[in-house]
């Protein structure tokens, strides 16, 4: 008996063991973890050894959560800043960067709102507070109300530097937690602009982007993104502490494969153009 005891102790604590080394964290980018979760529930499926849990926060967050050891991946929706880099170094972590996906930061207006396009100076003077009323715009005679993210988003980050040239977001911008908070108040405010990737947007219309005047106006789409036509486009990332190995190697090979970005398409993120989705790979 005690020999059989013995036995099935010693068979458990393998178990417990295997489920251990199974389990995977990814936490960061909100704008991400639609296809993030989506991805962790189609992997699992396939296998049942391995558990992934998926948070997010934003991609601060998840970096900060990835340079103290908190994470497995992080999902980020821009770079890592020069000063994370330093500071991973200094902590012995060694960033390995892979983009999973492509993304345009679509603008959101409400439907009832007849602007259909903004150039980058508008959107500058609208988010920086030089432009308060929709008939600077060409649209009604209405305060603009501006919604954004909060500063740990790597949406927020990426739109500063890409559209408002790193000035000051607007005073009055509301910043709100994540992308699906976004749409859901512009969707309720007749005068709301807000921003955001283009997987998110319910019940809220698109505006078409221009750089300058005298640019064409490009509204976001799968193919503009993917062509580099919409001028707000990025990648989207996911980082590791040093090159992936194992169910990390696994995972993300299956991931930038045809089925993994298929998944991305059926969740209406923009997939990565098959050649740099194979030159990720990891052998």
């Amino acid at each position: 008996m005690i020999k059989k005891l013995m036995f099935l102790g010693l068979a458990l604590a393998t178990v417990s063991m295997i489920y251990a080394n199974s389990r995977i964290t990814i936490k960061g980018s909100d704008t991400l973890i639609r296809l993030g979760q989506r991805w962790a529930e189609e992997y699992m499926k396939q296998n049942p050894g391995v558990v992934i849990q998926v948070s997010g926060g934003g991609s601060g967050t998840g970096i900060a959560a990835l340079l103290n050891g908190g994470t497995d991946i992080c999902e980020a929706s821009r770079d890592m800043k020069e000063k994370e880099y330093k500071l991973a170094e200094k902590k012995g972590i060694t960033p390995h960067r892979v983009s999973v996906a492509l993304d345009g930061i679509a603008l959101y207006l409400n439907e009832k709102n007849p602007v259909r396009e903004l150039s980058f100076a508008q959107l500058k003077g609208i988010y920086t507070g030089a432009i308060t009323n929709w008939k600077e715009v060409g649209g009604q005679d209405a305060r603009i109300i501006v919604y954004g993210r909060e500063n740990n988003s790597g949406t927020y980050a990426f739109f500063k530097k890409k559209v408002l040239n790193k000035e000051d977001y607007y005073v009055y911008t509301q910043a709100l937690p994540g992308t699906a908070a976004v749409v859901n108040a512009v969707s309720k405010d007749v005068n709301g602009i807000g921003y955001g990737g283009i997987a998110w947007a319910k019940n809220v219309k698109f505006v078409a982007v221009r750089i300058t005047d005298a640019d064409p106006a490009v509204l976001p789409s799968a193919e503009t993104v993917s062509n580099g036509t919409y001028p707000i486009s990025r990648d989207l990332y996911w980082f590791f502490n040093g090159t992936p190995t194992g169910e990390l190697k696994k995972l993300l090979n299956w991931a930038l494969s045809e089925e993994g970005q298929k998944v991305a398409v059926d969740m209406d993120y923009v997939p990565l153009p098959k050649e740099r989705a194979i030159a990720q790979t990891m052998q």
